[in-house]
């Protein structure tokens, strides 16, 4: 019998892809350095959402963290451009260490 995907399960999926195009193709800040997406967790309100985010450059790790806070406001309007929901997430990045620790 397959697993039945919750909405927050679905969302945060659907968010994780267009993030990753966002932030590729359209964010031209010169702070954000070489990142990767590691994860998306929303809450069950579906009204914040955690991106982790893997940073390749370790010495560039803050200023890339503060890049993307800086551009939260303009990576949700594109989100609620790009995807079909009511309303798109408060974004929270973190910092995800698990590649240097690892």
């Amino acid at each position: 019998m397959p697993r039945e995907f919750n909405r927050s399960e679905r969302v945060a999926g659907s968010l994780r892809r267009e993030l990753a195009k966002l932030i590729q193709m359209e964010l031209k800040d010169p702070e954000v350095g070489f990142i990767g997406l590691s994860d998306v967790e929303v809450s069950r309100d579906l009204a914040h959402a955690k991106v982790f985010i893997t940073v390749f450059e370790t010495d560039k790790a803050a200023s890339s963290l503060k890049a993307l806070k800086r551009a939260a406001g303009f990576l949700r309007c594109r989100l609620g451009q790009e995807m079909r929901i009511r309303s798109v997430p408060e974004l929270h990045f973190h910092h995800d260490a698990s590649v240097e620790t690892g």
